[in-house]
């Protein structure tokens, strides 16, 4: 037989055998096509997912939930846990309607860049000569502000004023040099909005339906409260899941108002359809898009990973990763949503507790491999196995030609 025949056999026994190796290595980790998929690509079963979920909440406390799950751009898994009312029994169902909280700060991020794209708005231009702000106007700086600074929190402003000691409205340092997350940043500039359009709240809400809601299919996604929202909303618990009653809760007028930074109400589902259109690059032009995934402050680092702020969004610097994410507290009311819109993959979760934040950022790690490490470790596995045989084959044929040229 020819040498080069000799060859090609050899060759194609290789390769036989690495398609082999990678077959039985990807079949081991394919698992139900309905299970919900990892960040890796790993099945996670929904009866193992739910399971999970279930004595999380129980462990945390959490009266009730909303969840879904997004792969490959499609809700794969809702589910809703536990108690909207739960001295009345009632239970979260489909229609039940949460508090984003500051959920709102990345949808109110992306309602901006359709004033960007129709030319109303300039992220660079000074927000005071669109509209002057006379709780400010003592401190020139604050002249410097722009909407950029704004949607990624460095203005200077401090959360809410509220929080201070003043209870007044200060800069904290020269807008534009320092991160500080700022829900009076974001007010500023919906108050901006409603000048442009020489509107009053509700008719930012509604300019809101016109331009976002509707064409991306979100029935009952509000920033001021309807009928709907009103008469399905879940009740809000504390820390301890003692009932909120609105004479503990001094903010529970405000959340009737269009409050930018915190008062999205919705529901996992619904919530779903906005950050599928991320993925599917829907509602804005491809240059909003980069406009919001660009990182413009470095935020923290928390438990090793540094953390930065695009226009609106967290982005976690994990390697090998492209994930963006929120989470939301209003007092009763905290959520959560991680996407990577590179692998049309994410969830989001709502709750009416103190620790649904805790609960979607535990969540996130979680869902990087899945509860079960034996699929990647079968797959690394396979890898290494596979680049050992090449190794070996490959020497062997070297020793070859070195005794045949000897």
């Amino acid at each position: 037989m020819a040498a080069t025949q000799v060859k090609h056999i050899r060759m194609a026994r290789l390769t036989s055998l690495i398609a082999l190796v990678l077959l039985l290595t990807i079949a081991g980790c394919g698992g139900d096509p309905r299970a919900v998929k990892s960040y890796l690509g790993l099945s996670i079963p929904t009866e193992v997912l739910d399971a999970h979920l279930t004595s999380e909440m129980e462990r945390l406390g959490i009266p009730g939930m909303s969840i879904a799950f997004i792969n490959s751009g499609q809700v794969v898994h809702h589910r809703t846990f536990g108690y909207a009312n739960v001295q009345d029994g009632i239970r979260v169902d489909d229609e039940t309607i949460f508090e984003d909280a500051s959920l709102s700060k990345p949808l109110f991020a992306f309602f901006v860049m359709t004033y960007v794209e129709a030319g109303k708005l300039d992220l660079d231009t000074p927000l005071y000569t669109y509209l002057p702000y006379p709780d400010i106007a003592y401190d020139e700086r604050y002249k410097q502000i722009t909407a950029r600074m704004v949607l990624s929190h460095r203005t200077g402003f401090p959360n809410w004023r509220g929080d201070l000691p003043e209870k007044k409205l200060l800069i904290q340092f020269d807008p534009g040099t320092d991160y500080f997350y700022s829900g009076e940043g974001y007010q500023y500039l919906a108050m901006v909005l409603k000048e442009i359009d020489k509107t009053d709240w509700e008719g930012l809400e509604a300019r809101f339906q016109e331009v976002v809601a509707q064409p991306l299919g979100l029935q009952h996604t509000v920033f001021i409260q309807d009928d709907y929202s009103k008469t399905h909303k879940a009740e809000p618990y504390d820390e301890n899941g003692e009932w909120i009653s609105p004479e503990r809760d001094y903010d529970r007028a405000v959340r009737f108002k269009f409050v930018a930074p915190a008062s999205v109400h919705s529901e996992a589902q619904d919530f779903s359809r906005w950050l599928i259109a991320f993925m599917d690059d829907k509602g804005l032009r491809p240059s909003s898009f980069r406009e919001l995934y660009t990182v413009h402050s470095f935020v923290d680092e928390y438990n090793g990973i540094k953390v930065d702020y695009t226009l609106g969004f967290f982005k976690p610097r994990l390697p090998f990763t492209n994930i963006y994410l929120h989470g939301g507290n209003n007092y009763g009311f905290t959520s959560y949503f991680a996407v990577d819109p590179e692998k049309d993959w994410g969830f989001v979760l709502f709750t009416n507790s103190e620790y649904g934040e805790q609960l979607g950022s535990e969540l996130s790690f979680y869902l990087l491999t899945g509860p079960d490490l034996t699929p990647i470790y079968l797959t690394i596995g396979g890898i290494l196995l596979t680049l050992l045989l090449i190794g070996v084959l490959l020497g062997r044929a070297w020793l070859r030609r070195r005794r045949a040229q000897a």
